[in-house]
């Protein structure tokens, strides 16, 4: 990955998600070793913002270091997942809850023909695009309550999804296809527990995708995640 495409951010945070979501699909697997001059080689940056990147994931409990030997990736457990995604639905269905009683009618139009869209994407199997339109409909919807913090309480948890491998989580671009029109009904009607509702359990359904996409990768064990 050339240093170019971690423009428009911190470069050692940018260099934090990668790894973050290395770890999260399972191209980093639990005791690896990361090698700071190595990753620095991988992605085209230098040492020093991978160096401040693992300190961040240290801090986070991502990473452990260990002296003489470098960092190890701390193994990823089903509660690991299911924690960020239950603050992440909570998060999320308080903002819907709150944007049912702001967004404007012509703000909702205009949503559900970028749902037209997404559905559109997902047919094609272009899971880029899908990307692309989810992650506007759902910041048109976080932002809208003017909640400023919980919003940003709420991008501090979707760093620990894997984003940048949408396409490759089995289920996720249908997820986005099929769980939206519920939030729009309740956005369209005006009621906020019916959209803090729709919206917690579309990001709980995405949660539990994720799961059973780790098990199938062997990041997590079968026996221990007991996905249904």
């Amino acid at each position: 990955m050339a240093a170019s495409s971690f423009d428009g951010r911190q470069l050692s945070e940018r260099v934090a998600g990668h790894v973050r979501e290395a770890i999260m699909v399972g191209e980093l697997r639990a005791s690896a070793y990361v090698r700071v001059e190595h990753l620095a080689a991988r992605l085209g940056v230098s040492a020093t913002p991978v160096r401040e990147a693992l300190m961040i994931l240290q801090s986070e409990g991502t990473l452990r270091w260990e002296p003489r030997r470098g960092f190890r990736v701390v193994p990823l457990t089903r509660g690991d997942v299911e924690d960020v995604f239950a603050v992440q639905a909570h998060l999320a269905g308080e903002l819907a809850a709150r944007a049912a009683t702001v967004l404007p009618a012509g703000e909702i139009a205009r949503l559900r023909a970028v749902q037209r869209d997404l559905e559109d994407a997902a047919r094609a199997g272009d899971a880029a695009r899908v990307d692309a339109l989810n992650h506007e409909i759902h910041r048109t919807i976080n932002k809208a309550p003017g909640a400023h913090r919980l919003a940003s309480m709420l991008a501090g948890t979707v760093h620990y999804v894997p984003l940048g491998h949408f396409g490759r989580v089995e289920g996720w671009a249908d997820a986005s296809a099929h769980d939206h029109e519920a939030v729009f009904t309740a956005l369209d009607a005006g009621h906020p527990e019916a959209a803090r509702r729709a919206m917690s359990e579309h990001i709980e359904h995405v949660g539990r995708l994720l799961l059973e996409h780790l098990v199938d990768n062997g990041v997590l064990d079968r026996a221990e995640t007991c996905v249904p």
